[in-house]
């Protein structure tokens, strides 16, 4: 790798965790220049602006997150037991998050619901991909006999998803992880009961 690359590269990564901790909006570039060491010529010449740093630095975080996820579900073979492999990854999340902050695709959707933005487009790609996954482990699942025919696929993706991003959001609000351990322990009794 180019120094230019490992220069680029740093930015990115150091980034992602102050967008992450501050919020996009609220990380100004001065902000940026203090979490990388460089100067505002050394940023721009790398990344034509803000926003292109801030899309950089979300994929990066969210790939953290999916590399963590994938991890565990890619070593299992039964549908039920990749679902219950993908909820209960989160619970490493509490003590050793990928990336500090919490979950960089619910605090981006949160800051920028509201907008009509590529960040905002960005968000919805990434929690799409995730209801993909999750709908393709199922509908494998139901080919498989693995899981019930009558089992609605993108419901419980909703249902996983919403469970999992909210217990984050409470975990974090309150400082304390048993909202998280609360929403796995029952997801993996919603799987292991509702699904099969």
């Amino acid at each position: 790798m180019s120094k230019a690359q490992e220069t680029k590269t740093r930015i990115i990564r150091q980034s992602a965790e102050l967008f992450n901790l501050k919020g996009y909006a609220g990380s100004s570039m001065s902000d940026i220049m203090q979490a990388t060491g460089l100067k505002k010529g050394g940023i721009y010449n790398h990344f034509a602006s803000k926003e292109e740093l801030a899309l950089a630095a979300f994929d990066y975080a969210v790939s953290l997150l999916t590399q963590r996820v994938w991890s565990v579900v890619k070593t299992k073979r039964n549908a039920i037991d990749r679902l219950l492999a993908l909820v209960s990854s989160y619970l490493t999340y509490i003590d050793n998050p990928p990336i500090v902050g919490g979950c960089p695709i619910l605090n981006t959707a949160i800051e920028t619901d509201d907008l009509d933005s590529p960040l905002r487009d960005r968000a919805l790609q990434a929690i799409n991909s995730w209801r993909d996954l999750i709908i393709r482990i199922i509908e494998k699942g139901i080919k498989k006999g693995e899981v019930r025919s009558t089992v609605e696929p993108d419901t419980v993706a909703t249902i996983i998803i919403c469970n999992i991003e909210g217990a984050m959001m409470m975990s974090k609000l309150a400082k304390n992880p048993i909202h998280m351990r609360r929403a796995i322990a029952h997801l993996q009794s919603y799987i292991k009961t509702s699904l099969v």
